[in-house]
Protein backbone atom coordinates (compact mmCIF):
# COMPACT_ATOMS: atom_id res chain seq x y z
CA UNK A 1 0.00 0.00 0.00
CA UNK A 2 1.33 3.46 -0.86
CA UNK A 3 2.24 5.52 1.62
CA UNK A 4 -0.38 8.57 2.20
CA UNK A 5 0.90 11.93 2.34
CA UNK A 6 -0.05 14.41 5.47
CA UNK A 7 -2.85 16.38 4.14
CA UNK A 8 -2.70 20.25 4.71
CA UNK A 9 -5.22 22.12 3.16
CA UNK A 10 -3.39 25.33 2.57
CA UNK A 11 -0.86 22.96 0.37
CA UNK A 12 -3.80 21.73 -1.84
CA UNK A 13 -4.31 22.81 -5.31
CA UNK A 14 -7.40 25.38 -5.81
CA UNK A 15 -8.94 22.29 -7.35
CA UNK A 16 -9.04 19.95 -4.08
CA UNK A 17 -9.56 22.99 -1.91
CA UNK A 18 -12.89 24.06 -4.03
CA UNK A 19 -14.00 20.34 -4.49
CA UNK A 20 -14.01 20.18 -0.34
CA UNK A 21 -15.97 23.39 0.00
CA UNK A 22 -18.60 22.23 -2.71
CA UNK A 23 -18.83 19.11 -0.96
CA UNK A 24 -19.18 20.68 2.90
CA UNK A 25 -22.05 22.97 1.54
CA UNK A 26 -23.41 20.27 0.32
CA UNK A 27 -23.26 18.38 3.29
CA UNK A 28 -24.42 21.05 5.49
CA UNK A 29 -27.86 21.79 3.43
CA UNK A 30 -28.46 18.26 3.25
CA UNK A 31 -28.18 17.74 7.18
CA UNK A 32 -29.92 21.09 7.51
CA UNK A 33 -33.21 19.97 5.77
CA UNK A 34 -32.51 16.28 8.02
CA UNK A 35 -31.45 18.62 11.58
CA UNK A 36 -35.21 20.30 11.53
CA UNK A 37 -36.87 17.07 12.01
CA UNK A 38 -33.97 15.32 14.58
CA UNK A 39 -35.50 17.21 17.53
CA UNK A 40 -38.46 16.86 17.53
CA UNK A 41 -39.30 13.59 15.66
CA UNK A 42 -39.68 11.30 18.94
CA UNK A 43 -42.10 13.67 20.35
CA UNK A 44 -44.47 14.52 17.30
CA UNK A 45 -44.85 10.78 17.28
CA UNK A 46 -45.63 10.61 20.87
CA UNK A 47 -47.99 13.43 20.19
CA UNK A 48 -49.57 11.34 17.43
CA UNK A 49 -50.31 8.58 20.40
CA UNK A 50 -47.44 6.29 19.82
CA UNK A 51 -45.85 4.51 22.99
CA UNK A 52 -41.92 4.03 23.72
CA UNK A 53 -42.20 0.31 22.03
CA UNK A 54 -44.40 1.72 18.79
CA UNK A 55 -41.75 4.32 18.05
CA UNK A 56 -39.03 1.66 18.34
CA UNK A 57 -40.97 -0.45 15.96
CA UNK A 58 -41.38 2.49 13.05
CA UNK A 59 -37.43 2.95 13.79
CA UNK A 60 -36.92 -0.73 12.79
CA UNK A 61 -39.43 -0.39 9.76
CA UNK A 62 -36.41 2.70 8.84
CA UNK A 63 -34.16 0.71 9.06
CA UNK A 64 -34.74 -2.77 7.90
CA UNK A 65 -35.98 -1.02 4.83
CA UNK A 66 -32.83 0.87 4.21
CA UNK A 67 -31.15 -2.60 4.80
CA UNK A 68 -33.44 -4.44 2.46
CA UNK A 69 -32.16 -1.67 -0.28
CA UNK A 70 -28.62 -0.31 1.13
CA UNK A 71 -26.71 -3.02 -1.37
CA UNK A 72 -28.90 -2.56 -4.31
CA UNK A 73 -29.02 1.14 -4.64
CA UNK A 74 -24.81 0.94 -3.54
CA UNK A 75 -24.50 -0.77 -6.73
CA UNK A 76 -26.86 0.32 -9.30
CA UNK A 77 -24.69 4.43 -8.09
CA UNK A 78 -22.07 2.02 -8.87
CA UNK A 79 -23.48 1.50 -12.56
CA UNK A 80 -25.37 4.70 -13.47
CA UNK A 81 -23.62 7.52 -11.65
CA UNK A 82 -24.51 9.00 -7.98
CA UNK A 83 -25.82 11.89 -8.65
CA UNK A 84 -28.90 10.63 -10.09
CA UNK A 85 -28.96 7.73 -7.56
CA UNK A 86 -28.76 10.92 -4.87
CA UNK A 87 -31.67 13.07 -6.45
CA UNK A 88 -33.77 9.88 -6.32
CA UNK A 89 -33.14 9.71 -2.27
CA UNK A 90 -34.48 13.43 -2.40
CA UNK A 91 -37.71 12.62 -4.05
CA UNK A 92 -38.31 9.59 -1.38
CA UNK A 93 -37.10 12.43 1.25
CA UNK A 94 -40.17 14.38 0.20
CA UNK A 95 -43.00 11.85 0.11
CA UNK A 96 -41.84 10.70 3.79
CA UNK A 97 -42.37 14.01 4.59
CA UNK A 98 -45.46 14.24 3.00
CA UNK A 99 -46.97 11.01 4.43
CA UNK A 100 -45.43 12.50 7.97
CA UNK A 101 -47.87 15.51 7.66
CA UNK A 102 -50.85 13.83 6.26
CA UNK A 103 -51.41 11.36 9.17
CA UNK A 104 -51.74 9.92 13.54
CA UNK A 105 -52.42 6.98 12.28
CA UNK A 106 -48.93 4.05 12.66
CA UNK A 107 -49.42 2.16 9.66
CA UNK A 108 -49.22 5.24 7.39
CA UNK A 109 -46.38 6.23 10.09
CA UNK A 110 -45.03 3.12 8.95
CA UNK A 111 -45.23 3.83 5.18
CA UNK A 112 -43.49 7.44 5.94
CA UNK A 113 -40.37 5.84 7.85
CA UNK A 114 -40.19 2.58 4.85
CA UNK A 115 -39.57 5.93 2.70
CA UNK A 116 -37.70 7.31 4.78
CA UNK A 117 -34.93 4.31 4.71
CA UNK A 118 -35.49 4.25 1.25
CA UNK A 119 -34.31 7.77 0.43
CA UNK A 120 -31.25 6.52 3.10
CA UNK A 121 -30.38 3.56 1.47
CA UNK A 122 -30.69 5.82 -2.09
CA UNK A 123 -28.08 8.24 -0.69
CA UNK A 124 -25.61 5.63 1.42
CA UNK A 125 -22.37 5.89 -0.93
CA UNK A 126 -23.71 7.98 -3.54
CA UNK A 127 -21.86 11.53 -2.95
CA UNK A 128 -19.47 9.85 -0.42
CA UNK A 129 -17.81 8.12 -2.88
CA UNK A 130 -18.20 10.83 -5.72
CA UNK A 131 -16.54 12.77 -2.86
CA UNK A 132 -13.47 10.39 -2.52
CA UNK A 133 -12.83 9.47 -5.87
CA UNK A 134 -12.72 13.56 -7.32
CA UNK A 135 -11.33 14.43 -3.96
CA UNK A 136 -8.24 11.26 -4.64
CA UNK A 137 -8.02 12.80 -8.80
CA UNK A 138 -7.15 15.92 -7.60
CA UNK A 139 -4.88 15.32 -4.64
CA UNK A 140 -2.94 11.68 -5.22
CA UNK A 141 -1.87 10.15 -2.29
CA UNK A 142 -3.38 12.60 -0.13
CA UNK A 143 -4.35 11.35 3.40
CA UNK A 144 -8.01 11.51 2.87
CA UNK A 145 -9.15 11.15 6.46
CA UNK A 146 -8.58 14.49 7.04
CA UNK A 147 -10.89 15.76 4.05
CA UNK A 148 -14.15 13.24 5.35
CA UNK A 149 -13.30 15.10 8.42
CA UNK A 150 -14.20 18.80 6.96
CA UNK A 151 -17.10 17.14 5.01
CA UNK A 152 -18.26 15.33 8.43
CA UNK A 153 -17.85 18.84 10.37
CA UNK A 154 -20.45 20.73 8.03
CA UNK A 155 -22.84 17.84 8.05
CA UNK A 156 -22.88 17.99 12.11
CA UNK A 157 -23.25 21.96 12.16
CA UNK A 158 -25.94 21.19 9.57
CA UNK A 159 -27.91 19.22 11.83
CA UNK A 160 -26.94 21.28 14.65
CA UNK A 161 -28.90 24.36 13.05
CA UNK A 162 -31.53 22.88 11.90
CA UNK A 163 -31.82 21.00 15.32
CA UNK A 164 -31.72 24.88 16.79
CA UNK A 165 -34.38 25.81 14.37
CA UNK A 166 -36.84 22.62 14.40
CA UNK A 167 -36.65 22.75 18.38
CA UNK A 168 -37.85 26.33 18.46
CA UNK A 169 -40.27 26.37 15.15
CA UNK A 170 -43.20 24.47 17.44
CA UNK A 171 -42.72 26.90 20.37
CA UNK A 172 -43.09 29.68 17.92
CA UNK A 173 -45.29 28.89 15.07
CA UNK A 174 -47.20 25.81 16.96
CA UNK A 175 -50.37 27.88 17.77
CA UNK A 176 -50.94 28.50 14.06
CA UNK A 177 -50.03 24.73 13.18
CA UNK A 178 -52.69 23.57 15.66
CA UNK A 179 -55.28 26.22 14.76
CA UNK A 180 -54.86 24.51 10.98
CA UNK A 181 -55.47 21.40 12.64
CA UNK A 182 -51.61 20.00 12.77
CA UNK A 183 -49.60 19.20 15.77
CA UNK A 184 -47.27 21.62 16.87
CA UNK A 185 -44.40 19.55 15.78
CA UNK A 186 -45.60 19.71 12.28
CA UNK A 187 -44.27 22.88 11.66
CA UNK A 188 -40.48 21.21 11.70
CA UNK A 189 -41.43 18.69 9.19
CA UNK A 190 -42.71 21.95 6.55
CA UNK A 191 -40.03 23.79 7.16
CA UNK A 192 -37.53 20.12 6.36
CA UNK A 193 -39.70 20.04 3.15
CA UNK A 194 -39.27 23.38 2.06
CA UNK A 195 -35.39 23.00 2.26
CA UNK A 196 -35.30 19.37 0.87
CA UNK A 197 -36.14 21.07 -1.98
CA UNK A 198 -33.70 23.38 -2.18
CA UNK A 199 -31.15 20.31 -1.91
CA UNK A 200 -32.36 19.00 -5.06
CA UNK A 201 -31.91 22.34 -6.65
CA UNK A 202 -28.44 22.38 -5.18
CA UNK A 203 -27.48 19.16 -6.01
CA UNK A 204 -28.89 19.52 -9.88
CA UNK A 205 -26.69 22.56 -10.24
CA UNK A 206 -23.59 22.12 -8.53
CA UNK A 207 -22.40 18.60 -8.14
CA UNK A 208 -20.80 17.74 -11.58
CA UNK A 209 -20.14 14.35 -12.37
CA UNK A 210 -18.27 12.42 -14.69
CA UNK A 211 -21.32 11.67 -18.17
CA UNK A 212 -22.49 8.33 -17.90
CA UNK A 213 -25.29 6.57 -20.38
CA UNK A 214 -28.39 7.67 -18.82
CA UNK A 215 -31.08 6.33 -21.42
CA UNK A 216 -32.93 3.24 -21.02
CA UNK A 217 -30.71 0.64 -21.90
CA UNK A 218 -28.12 1.91 -19.69
CA UNK A 219 -30.63 2.18 -17.14
CA UNK A 220 -31.79 -1.31 -17.44
CA UNK A 221 -28.15 -2.44 -17.69
CA UNK A 222 -27.59 -0.67 -14.53
CA UNK A 223 -30.09 -2.73 -12.46
CA UNK A 224 -29.10 -6.08 -14.23
CA UNK A 225 -25.49 -5.18 -12.88
CA UNK A 226 -26.36 -4.68 -9.15
CA UNK A 227 -26.47 -8.54 -8.54
CA UNK A 228 -22.95 -9.42 -9.44
CA UNK A 229 -21.82 -5.69 -8.19
CA UNK A 230 -23.37 -6.80 -5.09
CA UNK A 231 -22.00 -10.23 -4.98
CA UNK A 232 -18.64 -8.81 -5.54
CA UNK A 233 -18.43 -6.00 -3.01
CA UNK A 234 -20.08 -8.83 -0.42
CA UNK A 235 -17.43 -11.51 -1.59
CA UNK A 236 -14.60 -9.06 -1.53
CA UNK A 237 -15.66 -7.82 2.29
CA UNK A 238 -15.90 -11.53 3.76
CA UNK A 239 -12.55 -12.24 2.22
CA UNK A 240 -10.82 -9.54 3.55
CA UNK A 241 -10.48 -9.89 7.39
CA UNK A 242 -9.68 -5.83 7.88
CA UNK A 243 -13.27 -5.46 6.46
CA UNK A 244 -15.20 -8.30 7.57
CA UNK A 245 -14.02 -7.27 11.47
CA UNK A 246 -14.44 -3.58 11.15
CA UNK A 247 -17.96 -3.93 9.89
CA UNK A 248 -19.09 -5.97 13.04
CA UNK A 249 -17.21 -3.71 15.36
CA UNK A 250 -19.58 -0.85 13.33
CA UNK A 251 -22.85 -3.23 14.01
CA UNK A 252 -22.32 -3.61 17.74
CA UNK A 253 -21.30 -0.18 18.03
CA UNK A 254 -25.06 1.06 16.81
CA UNK A 255 -26.19 -1.69 19.04
CA UNK A 256 -25.41 0.39 21.69
CA UNK A 257 -25.40 4.16 20.74
CA UNK A 258 -28.44 4.44 18.57
CA UNK A 259 -30.77 4.17 21.54
CA UNK A 260 -29.77 6.74 22.56
CA UNK A 261 -29.45 9.25 19.84
CA UNK A 262 -33.02 7.96 19.21
CA UNK A 263 -35.23 7.78 22.50
CA UNK A 264 -32.98 10.71 24.70
CA UNK A 265 -35.74 13.79 23.91
CA UNK A 266 -38.33 11.41 25.79
CA UNK A 267 -36.22 10.76 28.52
CA UNK A 268 -34.55 14.42 29.19
CA UNK A 269 -38.49 15.94 28.87
CA UNK A 270 -39.96 14.88 31.85
CA UNK A 271 -36.46 17.23 33.34
CA UNK A 272 -37.61 19.85 31.54
CA UNK A 273 -40.66 22.65 32.33
CA UNK A 274 -43.67 22.09 29.98
CA UNK A 275 -43.52 25.71 29.11
CA UNK A 276 -40.15 25.54 27.34
CA UNK A 277 -39.27 22.29 27.12
CA UNK A 278 -39.38 21.97 23.08
CA UNK A 279 -36.97 24.99 23.04
CA UNK A 280 -34.70 23.02 25.43
CA UNK A 281 -34.86 20.00 23.63
CA UNK A 282 -33.96 21.59 20.15
CA UNK A 283 -31.08 23.88 21.63
CA UNK A 284 -29.52 20.33 23.46
CA UNK A 285 -29.91 18.70 19.78
CA UNK A 286 -27.82 21.39 18.09
CA UNK A 287 -25.85 20.86 20.92
CA UNK A 288 -25.33 17.18 20.25
CA UNK A 289 -24.96 17.97 17.11
CA UNK A 290 -22.06 21.00 17.51
CA UNK A 291 -20.49 18.54 19.57
CA UNK A 292 -20.32 15.78 17.01
CA UNK A 293 -19.04 18.70 14.84
CA UNK A 294 -16.22 19.38 17.24
CA UNK A 295 -15.27 15.86 17.35
CA UNK A 296 -15.16 15.12 13.86
CA UNK A 297 -13.00 18.38 13.51
CA UNK A 298 -10.36 16.87 16.52
CA UNK A 299 -10.28 13.50 14.89
CA UNK A 300 -7.63 14.32 12.62
CA UNK A 301 -5.58 15.40 15.77
CA UNK A 302 -6.37 13.17 17.67
CA UNK A 303 -5.65 10.40 14.56
CA UNK A 304 -1.79 11.64 14.93
CA UNK A 305 -1.82 11.07 18.84
CA UNK A 306 -1.90 7.40 17.66
CA UNK A 307 0.17 7.77 15.24
CA UNK A 308 -2.44 7.80 12.19
CA UNK A 309 -3.08 4.40 13.31
CA UNK A 310 -7.11 4.63 12.68
CA UNK A 311 -7.73 1.41 14.16
CA UNK A 312 -6.10 2.14 17.31
CA UNK A 313 -8.38 5.73 17.46
CA UNK A 314 -11.21 3.49 16.85
CA UNK A 315 -10.75 0.96 19.82
CA UNK A 316 -9.96 4.04 22.55
CA UNK A 317 -13.07 5.91 21.08
CA UNK A 318 -15.23 2.89 21.87
CA UNK A 319 -13.71 2.23 25.21
CA UNK A 320 -14.78 6.01 26.17
CA UNK A 321 -17.97 5.75 24.55
CA UNK A 322 -18.83 2.65 26.72
CA UNK A 323 -17.69 4.07 29.71
CA UNK A 324 -19.89 7.49 29.08
CA UNK A 325 -22.87 5.97 27.93
CA UNK A 326 -23.35 4.38 31.41
CA UNK A 327 -22.68 7.69 32.92
CA UNK A 328 -25.23 9.22 30.84
CA UNK A 329 -27.87 6.93 31.69
CA UNK A 330 -26.97 7.56 35.51
CA UNK A 331 -27.67 10.95 35.29
CA UNK A 332 -30.89 12.71 37.19
CA UNK A 333 -30.99 15.99 36.31
CA UNK A 334 -30.47 18.37 33.14
CA UNK A 335 -27.82 19.87 34.12
CA UNK A 336 -25.53 16.39 34.76
CA UNK A 337 -27.20 15.11 31.48
CA UNK A 338 -26.44 17.53 29.29
CA UNK A 339 -22.86 17.91 30.61
CA UNK A 340 -22.20 14.17 30.10
CA UNK A 341 -24.06 14.14 26.85
CA UNK A 342 -22.12 16.59 25.47
CA UNK A 343 -19.06 14.76 26.09
CA UNK A 344 -20.51 11.67 24.74
CA UNK A 345 -21.30 13.52 21.37
CA UNK A 346 -17.65 14.68 21.07
CA UNK A 347 -16.41 11.21 21.34
CA UNK A 348 -19.28 10.09 18.63
CA UNK A 349 -17.71 12.83 16.20
CA UNK A 350 -14.43 11.27 16.53
CA UNK A 351 -14.98 7.82 15.66
CA UNK A 352 -16.95 8.45 12.59
CA UNK A 353 -13.96 9.19 10.25
CA UNK A 354 -11.51 6.69 11.53
CA UNK A 355 -13.89 4.50 10.57
CA UNK A 356 -14.40 5.18 7.11
CA UNK A 357 -10.81 6.20 6.65
CA UNK A 358 -10.19 2.03 7.25
CA UNK A 359 -13.61 1.30 4.89
CA UNK A 360 -11.72 3.42 1.75
CA UNK A 361 -8.15 2.48 1.81
CA UNK A 362 -9.46 -1.59 1.68
CA UNK A 363 -11.71 -0.98 -1.61
CA UNK A 364 -11.22 0.01 -5.24
CA UNK A 365 -13.51 2.86 -7.12
CA UNK A 366 -15.01 0.25 -8.67
CA UNK A 367 -17.02 -1.26 -5.89
CA UNK A 368 -16.41 1.93 -3.50
CA UNK A 369 -20.28 3.03 -3.61
CA UNK A 370 -21.18 -0.77 -3.07
CA UNK A 371 -18.93 -1.09 0.02
CA UNK A 372 -20.28 2.13 1.78
CA UNK A 373 -24.04 0.42 1.46
CA UNK A 374 -22.57 -2.71 2.68
CA UNK A 375 -21.20 -0.94 5.61
CA UNK A 376 -24.49 1.13 6.22
CA UNK A 377 -26.68 -1.94 5.87
CA UNK A 378 -24.65 -3.75 8.77
CA UNK A 379 -24.59 -0.70 10.68
CA UNK A 380 -28.76 -0.19 10.30
CA UNK A 381 -28.99 -4.27 11.08
CA UNK A 382 -27.15 -3.50 14.15
CA UNK A 383 -29.21 -0.06 14.61
CA UNK A 384 -32.55 -1.92 14.27
CA UNK A 385 -31.45 -4.61 16.37
CA UNK A 386 -30.35 -2.42 19.29
CA UNK A 387 -33.29 -0.34 18.72
CA UNK A 388 -36.26 -3.31 19.39
CA UNK A 389 -34.16 -4.76 22.53
CA UNK A 390 -34.48 -1.01 24.22
CA UNK A 391 -37.45 -0.47 23.38
CA UNK A 392 -38.55 -3.43 24.66
CA UNK A 393 -36.14 -3.06 28.03
CA UNK A 394 -37.32 1.00 28.45
CA UNK A 395 -40.97 -0.19 28.23
CA UNK A 396 -40.08 -3.49 30.96
CA UNK A 397 -37.65 -1.46 33.12
CA UNK A 398 -36.56 2.21 32.15
CA UNK A 399 -34.41 3.85 29.57
CA UNK A 400 -31.26 4.09 32.01
CA UNK A 401 -31.31 0.71 32.52
CA UNK A 402 -32.05 0.34 28.46
CA UNK A 403 -28.74 1.95 27.79
CA UNK A 404 -26.54 0.19 30.26
CA UNK A 405 -27.56 -3.11 28.51
CA UNK A 406 -26.39 -1.25 25.75
CA UNK A 407 -22.84 -0.46 26.77
CA UNK A 408 -22.23 -4.02 26.31
CA UNK A 409 -22.33 -4.51 23.02
CA UNK A 410 -19.69 -1.50 22.76
CA UNK A 411 -17.52 -3.65 25.23
CA UNK A 412 -17.58 -6.03 22.27
CA UNK A 413 -16.68 -3.46 19.38
CA UNK A 414 -13.83 -2.67 21.51
CA UNK A 415 -12.52 -6.51 21.61
CA UNK A 416 -12.93 -6.45 17.90
CA UNK A 417 -11.27 -3.20 17.29
CA UNK A 418 -8.28 -4.15 19.32
CA UNK A 419 -8.30 -7.99 17.16
CA UNK A 420 -8.53 -5.90 14.22
CA UNK A 421 -5.26 -3.97 15.55
CA UNK A 422 -3.25 -7.16 15.65
CA UNK A 423 -4.18 -8.57 12.45
CA UNK A 424 -2.97 -5.10 10.93
CA UNK A 425 0.22 -5.29 12.62
CA UNK A 426 0.79 -8.74 11.38
CA UNK A 427 -0.50 -7.81 8.00
CA UNK A 428 2.44 -4.43 8.71
CA UNK A 429 5.35 -7.01 9.39
CA UNK A 430 4.57 -9.09 6.50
Amino acid sequence: MATEIAFSFAALNPLARRHIRLFQIHQFLDRFAMGLTVPVVALALTDRGMDLFQISLLFGVYALTTMAMELPFGGLADSIGRKPVFLAAVVASLISLVLFLSTRDFYVLALSFAFIGFGRALRSGTLDAWFVETFRAAAPNVDVQPALAKAQWANAVGLAIGAVLGGILPDILGGVAVGLGFSIYDVSYVASFAVMLGVFVFTMLAIVEKPRAKDATALIRGFTNVPTVIKDASLSALKHPTLSLLLAALAFFLMATNPVEVIWPTHAKPMLDAGYANTVIGVVTATYFFSIALGASLSAHISRIFERQHVKTLAACFACLAGVQIALALQGSIVGFVAVFVLYSVILGVTETPASSILHRCVDDRQRSTMLSLRSLIQQLGAALGLVLAGAVAEIYSTPIAWIVGAVFLFIAVILTLVLVRRLAVEDDS
